[in-house]
């Protein structure tokens, strides 16, 4: 079940971000949420008001938008949802992949971090790590570019 410290902590996810409109189904609770001057909130069997909010994934590999192609002739690994962007596992731990590592599409490249709950980020692509773009333990949108690769 959601909590209002559940509701208050995607609220403060979402200030940061640019989204106008969330749609979130958990179970039996269904939560739309837009920014002010559009329609209200509709919450059934939960009383919570808010102003935005950001989208919860279950904590389980999150399926990746497939990778955009660069200028530079690289892949661009965008963000599948909201979220702080971890490159390790857990502090001091060394991150998931380093530049000039090998990556399959299954490799994990990051987690993100969207309510206490850790979501698995794939790679998406094979090929070779060029760079993070998002740096480790920051906001990120959705769609923002995290990593680069050179596809193989």
């Amino acid at each position: 079940m959601i909590t209002r410290s559940d509701i208050d902590d995607i609220l403060k996810l979402i200030d940061g971000s640019d989204f106008l409109e969330l749609k979130l189904e958990m179970g039996d609770l269904k939560l739309e949420v837009r920014r002010p001057g559009a329609a209200s909130v509709a919450l059934p069997s939960t009383s919570v008001s808010a102003a935005s909010a950001v989208p919860v994934a279950r904590p389980a590999p999150v399926a990746v938008a497939a990778p955009v192609v660069a200028s530079g002739g690289g892949s661009e690994v965008p963000a599948p949802l909201l979220g702080i962007f971890w490159h390790a596992p857990r502090p001091g731990a060394d991150p998931f992949v380093k530049p000039g590592d090998r990556v399959t599409a299954d490799t994990v490249i990051g987690i993100i971090e969207v309510m206490k709950l850790m979501n698995s980020v794939p790679a998406g692509v094979a090929g070779v790590v060029v760079a993070y773009a998002a740096p480790n333990g920051e906001m990120v949108e959705h769609g923002q570019t995290l990593i680069r690769i050179q596809p193989e």
